[in-house]
């Protein structure tokens, strides 16, 4: 179980660059550089400098010279690992999902309890939103601009993150646990109050509530339809 908001920023486990290596791993095809060490190194600074330039003026006024002129790299360099923005948003939303995936099941792999695996879900996809909310917001505020392609992808892999939430109510109610409920349902609902965290940081904010606090709030209401 992650114990709180700290204990998980302190604790989490995936290097930056492990997750890259994995993005470039996925992406070989549409990238140049065949030298792993090169290209992880590199794809860091394109992903922090897409995420810093899209918070401060919005992805769609930047421009590729915005990005070179952020990350220090030439507009040739670039081009080795992106053609265009569409390639961009392809490799952020790799990034941001591979991190997303694997934190989710990481932190509920060894749990047995189905009401503290659901809680470390949510705990866990709730406390990296907070961590990564530059990316949270990207992708959430660009998604209805993806290439028809990759919004496709998109939409497979939220489900699929879905799906671990669903699982996990699925086994409590063939346990026992939970009430017979419509589970994916329910899962739909617990995304759309995880994602009401990072589209509406100030309103939580301005209402003094933490981070581990929300945590145990959809927590309890969720439990209050399930149990």
């Amino acid at each position: 179980m992650i114990e709180n908001y700290e204990a998980f920023r302190d604790e989490l486990s995936m290097s930056k660059e492990d997750v890259v290596r994995e993005v470039y791993r996925q992406n070989k095809d549409r990238i140049s550089i065949k030298k792993e060490a090169t290209a992880v190194k590199n794809l860091i600074r394109i992903i922090e400098s897409t995420l810093r330039l899209a918070n401060s003026k919005g992805f769609h006024a930047m421009t590729l010279r915005d990005l070179c002129a952020d990350s220090g790299m030439s507009m040739g360099g670039l081009y080795a690992y992106i053609r265009n923005k569409d390639d961009l948003i392809h490799l952020i939303q790799s990034h941001g999902f591979t991190i997303t995936r694997r934190t989710l099941l990481h932190y509920t792999g060894g749990v047995d309890n189905v009401r503290d695996k659901l809680f470390s879900a949510i705990k866990a996809h709730l406390y990296l939103s907070e961590l990564m909310r530059a990316w949270f917001y990207f992708s959430y505020m660009e998604a209805k601009s993806l290439p028809a392609p990759e919004k496709r992808d998109a939409v497979a892999i939220e489900l699929e993150i879905e799906d671990i939430f669903l699982s996990v109510i699925e086994d409590g109610i063939k346990a026992g646990v939970y009430r017979p409920r419509n589970a994916r349902l329910v899962a739909s609902m617990i995304k759309a109050l995880l994602q009401d965290w990072y589209l509406k940081r100030r309103k939580y904010r301005d209402q003094n509530v933490a981070v581990d606090d929300y945590a145990a709030f959809v927590r309890d209401v969720i439990e209050s339809y399930l149990l």
